[in-house]
């Protein structure tokens, strides 16, 4: 813990399978642990003079995948990008309260963010690779970061980690960009998982895809989970039900209205509000 505090300081410049709640409940928990790896007290954020989150209180368990679902408008993705400060980009953005990562807050002074983002990478809702080989595409943060070293297993074990080495193991030398929608986001999760973070925060990462390349991030957002704090964005309700061990429910005005294990919130929630959401009673 200390080791990576340490890092985060002092580092500068450089589609529905069949799946349930209940047989994800009875997968090997062996992975899974309970301990907090980020935790936000009292958090807000405002973009200018509107607030877009009020006073949220969360913590999110490690090497478990956690859920982030409510309507459009509600604070979601604002949420995800405050956790490696990506809101840091937008000038009117502005941040009160506590945000912590492995009990270190990651808004105070002499936190790098270009080193936090190290530790936790980010998948954005389009894929997004860059115009380069799908080979260079996933070594690039490897080389930003002079982890270059062994470079090509380390590509070849992030896009097997990505579940995509066995379709492009041929094409490595080929653009990154003639892949298909599918492909080119894990592509662009192969590319973040190389460089080894701890955290990976995915914002509607299978919005733009069909229902079979869906059902491929699915599958690979649990295997992540193993090895990764996994914090995901979705519209999709069924998806958070059949992925998510946690799910946090945001309502309109930026509030966190219940945040539970997923099987809680979708059978028993607490609040009359989440369960008319979840019900579909409004959206």
């Amino acid at each position: 813990m200390e080791r990576d505090r340490a890092q985060i300081t002092s580092e500068r410049g450089e589609g529905d399978d069949g799946r349930t709640t209940s047989d994800r409940d009875r997968q090997t928990e062996a992975s899974r642990t309970d301990e907090s790896v980020i935790e936000s007290r009292d958090l807000s954020v405002f973009y200018g003079d509107d607030q877009a989150l009020q006073g949220i209180d969360m913590s999110i368990p490690e090497r478990q995948v956690t859920a982030l679902i409510g309507p459009s408008g509600c604070g979601k993705s604002t949420f995800l990008r405050s956790i490696n400060r990506m809101n840091d980009l937008i000038d009117v953005a502005r941040v009160e309260g506590e945000l912590y990562f492995h009990g270190k807050n990651v808004y105070d002074d002499d936190v790098d963010p270009v080193a936090l983002r190290r530790k936790i990478g980010m998948v954005f809702q389009r894929p997004n690779p860059f115009p380069k080989s799908i080979f260079d595409n996933v070594a690039y943060g490897l080389r930003v970061q002079n982890k270059d070293g062994d470079v090509e297993r380390k590509v070849r074990v992030a896009l097997e980690r990505a579940a995509l080495l066995e379709e492009v193991e041929d094409r490595l030398e080929e653009s990154g960009l003639d892949l298909s929608g599918g492909q080119q986001q894990r592509l662009c999760i192969a590319r973040a998982i190389a460089t080894d973070p701890e955290v990976i925060l995915m914002d509607e990462p299978a919005s733009a895809l069909d229902p079979v390349a869906t059902s491929q991030i699915e599958d690979l957002v649990e295997e992540l989970a193993r090895e990764y704090t996994v914090v995901i964005v979705t519209h999709n309700m069924q998806q958070a039900a059949r992925i998510s061990d946690k799910t946090a429910v945001f309502l309109t005005g930026g509030y966190l209205a219940e945040f539970d294990d997923t099987a809680t919130i979708f059978e028993n929630p607490e609040s009359q509000r989440v369960e008319d959401y979840i019900t579909g009673k409004f959206g």
